[in-house]
């Protein structure tokens, strides 16, 4: 009876936590029970009234984690194309991204772990962490539709999806960056990053340095994310130090990419009539 209590004080507490009420506290049951904990409690039952794990539900809530995260962004973003869609989706939808979110709603303290897995810190392994988040996702849908997953999503993983879906202008910086230096200084760009905040939640914050000079400055959920800030932060400096004179130097013996398109269409073109044979 104890045990049946503190898992209903829990369940009541991650409701709060992740913003939505289950009308049926079933789904929630379901969607926190992991398959070590289902293990033992069904050699103690008798066929028919055994417990149902969380991986069904887990199953449901991949798909309705990838449809909603893609409604968000297509919606949100209207002008990205379908690569950095794609780009934004898997940053978003994957074992990592997901584990971090449970953190944050402090999932692992709710779930139903067997003794063994729970012995073994199973509620803060990443993979367990990343399922039974995706199994309440799923449990969401199964209780309150499309557009209560699509809050829930949005509540869990919102400033995710927003950080994954501005990085698409800065995916090349760091490419931009090491190329700009090369030419302009001989030498290579470094980053200096460093992390602040909980272990669950870190902010990164990186310099993009040339030399001993720091040129840009990015921050970030992520180190990657907090060093392509920094690079597209000290490309604009360099375009901007670079000497006007230079600059149009340089664009003059870049060659048009239009104009050497036609140049070769008129090449294709006589050589097709060269060698084409007269008739008659």
């Amino acid at each position: 009876m104890e045990t049946a209590v503190a898992e209903l004080a829990e369940h009541d507490s991650f409701e709060r936590r992740v913003g939505y009420r289950f009308a049926d506290a079933n789904l929630l049951t379901e969607a926190l029970s992991h398959r070590s904990w289902c293990h033992e409690r069904n050699v103690e039952l008798p066929a028919g009234s055994q417990v149902a794990s969380n991986e069904r539900l887990e199953f449901l809530g991949d798909a309705v984690l990838g449809l909603c995260v893609c409604q968000l962004a297509v919606t949100r973003w209207p002008d990205l194309g379908p690569g950095d869609l794609s780009a934004v989706r898997s940053a978003v939808v994957n074992a990592g991204a997901l584990a971090e979110a449970a953190r944050r709603c402090e999932l692992g303290p709710a779930l139903l772990l067997g003794k063994g897995e729970a012995a073994t810190g199973g509620a803060d392994k990443e993979s367990i962490l990343a399922d039974g988040l995706e199994a309440v996702l799923g449990a969401v849908f199964l209780d309150g539709g499309l557009a209560a997953a699509r809050d829930a999503v949005e509540r869990l993983l919102g400033e995710r999806l927003a950080e994954a879906a501005s990085e698409p202008g800065t995916r090349e910086a760091k490419n931009r960056l090491q190329e700009l230096v090369a030419r302009q200084f001989g030498t290579e760009p470094a980053y200096d990053v460093s992390s602040s905040g909980p272990a669950h939640r870190p902010r990164f914050v990186a310099a993009a340095r040339i030399s001993d000079e720091v040129w840009g400055r990015g921050e970030g959920s992520t180190k990657r994310a907090a060093e392509r800030r920094a690079a597209q932060a000290a490309c604009l400096r360099l375009a901007e130090a670079e000497p006007k004179g230079e600059a149009v130097a340089r664009a003059a013996r870049e060659p048009d990419s239009n104009e050497d398109w036609e140049q070769e269409r008129e090449t294709d073109e006589l050589s097709t009539d060269a060698e084409e044979p007269a008739h008659g």
